[in-house]
């Protein structure tokens, strides 16, 4: 029995391998086929990636788009503003359970970001940003979240209590006027923010 199957199997790659040398055109052609898409298929990734990083590059707001924003398309571009001075790994990560963060990144210099947002869809109009705000990321930017930089930004006003407990705190606040310059494309933040930590290897080298 075992050698009546043997022989039909045997029997079946022959005249398998009879048609593929009969009809090689056509595997020929499959496979150009094939060769084809998948060479459209890189070319068009290649090309997507090419302008998503072009438009980085040239990334710009002006404070009425960001005004106009949903509350997590905010997280979005504050984001994006990250990547595009050069935090590869920017990422938005605010919704339900967020623990007070927005958005991480790691800037040039191998600092850890933590970025809250509050966006206001008022703008200077909307409610003042208050301290129980920056309390929340005081508690949970470093110990969570390990960050070394811990910022909270609006795109609308900080109430006259909050300057003092941020340096008090070694937090850094982004008013609106602060993200108009930033938006605009002048300098990545870590130039707009003053008294930053230095990176982590200066940390390591003094400490």
């Amino acid at each position: 029995m075992l050698g009546v199957a043997a022989a039909a199997g045997g029997g079946l790659c022959v005249a398998v391998g009879q048609w593929l040398l009969g009809n090689w055109w056509l595997i020929a052609l499959l496979a150009a086929v094939l060769g084809g898409a998948g060479g459209l298929w890189l070319a068009q990734w290649a090309a997507r990636a090419w302008w998503e990083r072009a438009h980085v590059r040239r990334l710009r707001y002006e404070l009425p788009q960001l005004d106009g924003l949903h509350h997590e398309d905010f997280e979005f571009a504050v984001r994006d503003l990250m990547r595009r001075d050069g935090c590869a790994d920017a990422v938005q990560v605010g919704g339900a359970g967020d623990n007070g963060a927005d958005v991480t990144a790691t800037d040039p210099l191998g600092r850890r970001w933590v970025i809250q947002c509050k966006h206001r869809q008022d703008g200077a109009l909307g409610s003042a940003v208050g301290t129980p705000d920056l309390h929340v990321l005081n508690g949970t930017g470093r110990q969570l979240h390990g960050g070394d930089v811990v910022v909270l930004v609006t795109n609308g006003r900080f109430t006259a209590g909050c300057e003092p407990l941020a340096k008090s705190q070694k937090l850094h606040l982004v008013d609106r006027g602060t993200l108009g310059e930033w938006a605009a494309g002048s300098r990545p933040l870590w130039e707009l923010l003053q008294q930053l930590p230095p990176s982590p290897g200066r940390r390591s080298a003094l400490s």
